[in-house]
């Protein structure tokens, strides 16, 4: 492979970057609050939101969205205006 075509390839890579929105566990909300504002701002189903609360109680952390970062960083917004602790990685 020559430099440009690695060039253009390590390019590609950069504009097609995933993020991903972490949500970390507290002890200040309740699961029915986290569920709520996952369903809400993340569009999860109830089951979806409702595993990630567990995963977040249970590890300290959850993945709980992927995607571009300006759209991450709305709903990020969005959820620590209303009290979560929420990551874009």
């Amino acid at each position: 492979m020559d430099t440009q075509q690695h060039a253009k390839e390590q390019q590609k890579e950069k504009v097609q970057k995933e993020y991903t929105l972490v949500l970390f566990n507290d002890e200040v909300n309740t699961f029915d609050f986290v569920i709520d504002i996952l369903c809400t701002v993340c569009d999860h189903s109830e089951i979806q939101a409702e595993q990630c609360a567990w995963i977040t109680h249970f590890k300290g952390k959850c993945e709980v969205l992927s995607g571009d970062f300006q759209d991450l960083k709305e709903k990020g917004t969005l959820m620590s205006d209303v009290g979560l602790t929420v990551e874009i990685h």
